[in-house]
């Protein structure tokens, strides 16, 4: 009898589950802010989550050093370079921007600013890709770090995407 109960006791949880309808994913907005990255983002059970590693500029000028600020530029172009790359990484795998949940960027200090990373160069680049007419915002840190493994390197970012 026992056997019995707990087996339609399964049954029913399992059929519940199914019918279970599924969550959204959830993209929380700053309070009185239109900056453009989201405060949280809830994520539901029923979503894929993808982890996209760091990504890294492509060569912009191959005549010069491969060490060197000159072969990647700026962090406005760098930045550039790498959200492009990571737009068609996500294509690739069927997704889209829009379906970045979280963002870590990585910027480099840079000579030309004293020293100081470049988050306008920055958001000037991420602007092209999240606000304005793609609303889906993902939360994001952005942080100044000592140096990436290639001196010309002043921005590294890595991605989480999730879909239903």
């Amino acid at each position: 009898m026992k056997k019995v109960f707990a087996t339609v006791l399964m049954c029913a949880a399992v059929g519940s589950a199914a019918a279970a309808p599924k969550a959204d994913i959830v993209r929380h907005k700053i309070p009185n802010s239109d900056f453009p990255i989201a405060l949280a983002v809830t994520v539901p059970s029923t979503a894929t989550i993808h982890f996209i590693s760091g990504q890294v500029p492509a060569v912009v000028d191959a005549a010069a050093a491969p060490d060197s600020l000159a072969a990647f530029g700026d962090t406005k172009t760098q930045s550039e370079s790498v959200l492009k790359k990571i737009k068609e990484i996500l294509q690739g795998m069927k997704l889209e921007m829009s379906d970045v949940v979280k963002m870590q960027v990585f910027l480099v200090g840079d000579p030309a600013k004293g020293g100081k990373a470049d988050t306008k160069g920055f958001m000037e680049a991420y602007t092209q890709y999240f606000g304005g007419s793609q609303p889906n915002l993902p939360a994001r840190a952005v942080v100044q770090v000592a140096g990436l493994s290639n001196p010309g390197w002043l921005v590294e970012i890595e991605v989480v995407a999730a879909k239903k």
